[in-house]
């Protein structure tokens, strides 16, 4: 729709309604170190053609990641998205739309957020998932808070193998919500310290969050960590990688409450980083007290199937003291995508995907050490994803800027997230790691140690 401004005489007739003779005098409350003086330092207007023209100059400074060796991970990682997929998610009729507040006029929509939960539901072992949230750290938040609702607790123990984006959304989504966060360490192993857990847990604590696989790669040994929440009278909350439960043992074989992720993977490009999809799922007895919202199926007065907005429990559609959350929406299009690209590879091919990451990576991981300047930090078994450390002599004359100068994204630096991690990558590879990528990594290790 056209951007219509409003006039001089309309700016004059609404300041002059409520009171102010101008514009500075309605900013006057604003701090003066938070104020703007002057223009905006911004180009002079561009016509259609000379827009155009810089854009493209500008995109042109991009490289896509096809063009690259690439095993960036740690939260989003670039698997292969069907052309299918890409049909059915542009369709107009799925693509402009936003959010089904009409809902039973919407059924398509609404049929296919049941189908995303029906299939979440089963990939994960767990009785109920909802129409989604707003991404994986969102997922963690609204987590937390539910334990809190069910047991009325108010502590929440993370796993520091937690990703750190994860933890850091929900430490500033609980500032002012009366909860408290305490936090385990990770062992030698990489996986969370077990002993450090059992200090950690006390009758104040609502709910354990941990990820299987973590941030660094490794597999929990979930069912353990499961139990240490249950006996302390706590909820567990196991955040996933969905590509992996094709392999590894679901939340719900786990006994896990709740089942949190980041849906990225599931047909989903990068995308500079979004927009994603939060996977979100509970066992039944906790379904009032789930975020967002439930799509149902019945049947309608003549006996056809409908579906319907079942439960929605935001503060928008209840009084505000009874909310269960305040998530505005779901991520229909998104979840749509996992949807597709979940009925379009079948169990079969979920693991055929699974195998063939797990392959790439544990390939990687073998030619890397054989080059006798890398080793695999942490023991503890891993799928797709691990922390490989490098001679420091080798990181500090740059290796991580050679391998991107020979086209090589080799590595989430960890450096920044833990000093004691410097000069260590979290490498990743899935199923379109291709095998020239795995030995041209390798061999440019090799070649910068002078070892080739």
């Amino acid at each position: 729709m056209a951007y219509i401004p409003t006039t001089p005489d309309d700016r004059r007739a609404m300041l002059a309604r409520i009171g102010v003779p101008d514009v500075e005098a309605l900013l006057a409350d604003l701090p003066a170190d938070a104020r703007v003086r002057g223009l905006l330092d911004i180009p002079p207007p561009l016509s259609e053609m000379e827009l155009r023209a810089e854009m493209e100059t500008l995109a042109a400074r991009n490289r896509p990641v096809t063009e690259l060796h690439s095993f960036l991970g740690g939260g989003a990682y670039r698997h292969f998205v069907p052309a299918a997929l890409r049909a059915i998610v542009g369709k107009p009729e799925f693509f402009t739309a936003y959010t089904p507040y009409q809902a039973e006029v919407s059924q398509g929509l609404l049929q296919s957020i049941y189908e995303f939960q029906s299939l979440l539901a089963r990939l994960t072992g767990m009785d109920v998932a909802n129409a989604s949230l707003y991404d994986g750290a969102t997922a963690l938040a609204e987590a937390i808070f539910m334990a809190n609702a069910v047991n009325g607790r108010t502590e929440v123990v993370l796993a520091r193998s937690l990703h750190p984006h994860w933890r850091e959304v929900a430490r500033t989504q609980l500032a002012r919500s009366g909860i408290g966060v305490r936090e385990v360490g990770i062992a030698p192993d990489g996986t969370v310290d077990r002993a450090a857990l059992g200090k950690a847990l006390s009758e104040k604590t609502a709910a354990v969050a941990f990820a299987s696989p973590n941030f660094l790669g490794a597999i929990e040994p979930a069912r353990e960590i499961v139990d240490a929440a249950h006996a302390a009278g706590a909820l567990a909350i196991h955040g996933f990688h969905p590509i992996s439960l094709a392999l590894l043992a679901t939340p719900g074989e786990c006994g896990a409450d709740v089942a949190v992720a980041e849906g990225q993977p599931l047909g989903l490009t990068l995308s500079y980083g979004g927009p994603y999809v939060g996977l979100f799922c509970a066992r039944r007895e906790f379904v009032r007290r789930m975020p967002g919202r439930l799509i149902g199926r019945t049947v309608d007065a003549k006996g056809r199937r409908a579906f319907v907005m079942t439960l929605q429990t935001r503060e928008q559609h209840i009084r505000r003291a009874q909310a269960t959350s305040n998530v505005c929406t779901n991520q229909a299009l998104c979840a749509l995508a996992a949807t597709v690209y979940l009925a379009l590879l079948g169990p079969r091919g979920l693991r055929a995907v699974a195998e063939t990451a797990f392959a790439r990576a544990h390939a990687l991981l073998a030619r890397l050490e054989a080059t006798g300047v890398a080793r695999r930090r942490f023991a503890a078994p891993f799928w797709n994803e691990f922390v490989v450390s490098f001679e420091p002599a080798l990181w500090k004359r740059g290796l991580h800027a050679h391998l991107e100068s020979r086209g090589i994204l080799g590595g989430v630096p960890l450096g920044p997230v833990d000093p004691e991690l410097e000069g260590s990558l979290l490498v990743a590879a899935t199923e379109e790691t291709r095998e020239e990528s795995v030995h041209a990594y390798a061999d440019a290790v090799a070649a910068f140690a002078g070892r080739a």
